[in-house]
């Protein structure tokens, strides 16, 4: 008889938990799943499912993870060449979204795990305010990847977000009005929504009044797949819109690395790494390689990289560092930090 040791009786427990939570919550969805269930169909008590995960809502977010493909580091590369106009670019790159939406003969619970939906599980203040944050690095991903395509654009960020409003609006309504709209109409519309040309300045207030970076000299010590020269910003998940600041302020080519921290990984993290991952996974898809973004965002080396900064870990958590050749020669902390380190001289 072979014994199983703590760890793999851990893992086994921990297995057998998500396999029945996959069955409740695509019977029941999530608002009416109930753990009680889900440790009857693995056999378990109440307790061995608590000391798996703090909550329904951790447990929940553990299983939509696990329905979604690992991503890889990011810079966005198509996985074909495709056409760089922006029209066509963004057409792809909605059909790539769209791929995800539930079938007209879905069952209300099952296409929201289909769709890796979380309506209804972030409510809380803090939660939206997290999902809001998503929201706009989404859409300043999108916009570097539409301004590398011509016509030349200095910004697209109100075009991108006017783009993610309709496919989110699609993504709704398949949820609640099975079988309405042709996904294939709101793909061809993105493509002519790119091709609008909107006003859009770059201009934040506050940021003439950022504290200046301090200058320093020491050493890097970089987590695999970092560079040894740019910027370097962890941002907290309640402080995701911030990346823009460094992002715009940068050198011409100066490589961005955001590494994403949270105060809660099982839930608000999670909730990042699988909006984020799953909009990664669409960009790579959608955009050719002359569509590279400078921005690196890094979902997994988010801990290591705040200690390599000596920066603490929260929502809020907002530091930066420049590097040049193995060195770092400034730091910021707080409001600004991204933008303060890319202008420092």
């Amino acid at each position: 008889m072979v014994r199983l040791t703590r760890a793999q009786q851990q893992a086994r427990t921990r297995s057998a938990v998500l396999d029945a939570a996959v069955e409740e919550f695509a019977e029941h969805g999530y608002a009416d799943a109930k753990v009680d269930r889900i440790a009857a169909r693995a056999d378990l008590t109440r307790g061995a499912v608590y000391s798996n995960f703090a909550g329904k809502r951790s447990l929940y977010m553990a299983v939509l993870l696990g329905l979604t493909s690992p991503h890889a580091p990011l810079l966005p590369t198509a996985e074909t060449p495709g056409p760089a106009e922006v029209g066509t670019a963004a057409e792809a790159f909605a059909r790539a979204w769209l791929e995800r939406l539930p079938l007209a003969g879905d069952t209300a619970a099952a296409g929201r795990l289909r769709s890796r939906s979380v309506t209804g599980v972030f409510d809380d203040d803090p939660g939206r305010a997290v999902l809001g944050e998503i929201s706009r690095l989404e859409g300043l991903m999108l916009a570097l990847a539409l301004e590398a395509c011509p016509p030349a654009a200095r910004r697209r960020v109100r075009l991108a977000e006017l783009i993610l409003t309709l496919l989110h609006g699609a993504d709704h309504l398949a949820g609640s009005a099975p079988g309405f709209g042709d996904p294939f109409d709101v793909a061809r519309a993105c493509g002519h929504l790119a091709r609008l040309t909107m006003a859009d300045e770059w201009d934040p207030p506050h940021l003439p009044f950022v504290r200046d970076a301090a200058l320093s000299d020491d050493p890097w010590h970089p987590a695999d797949g970092v560079a040894d020269d740019g910027l370097v910003v962890v941002l907290g998940s309640a402080r995701l819109s911030a990346a823009e600041e460094a992002v715009r302020a940068a050198a011409p080519g100066e490589r961005v690395t955001v590494a994403v921290v949270s105060g809660d990984p099982a839930e608000t993290g999670a909730l990042v790494r699988l909006r984020l991952g799953g909009f990664l996974s669409c960009l790579r898809r959608s955009f050719p390689p002359t569509a590279a973004s400078p921005m690196y965002l890094d979902l997994d080396d988010g801990p290591e990289l705040a200690a390599a900064v000596g920066s603490g870990i929260s929502d809020d958590t907002e530091a930066a560092v420049r590097i040049r050749a193995g060195r770092i020669v400034a730091r910021a902390s707080g409001r600004g930090a991204g933008h303060a380190v890319a202008v420092a001289s």
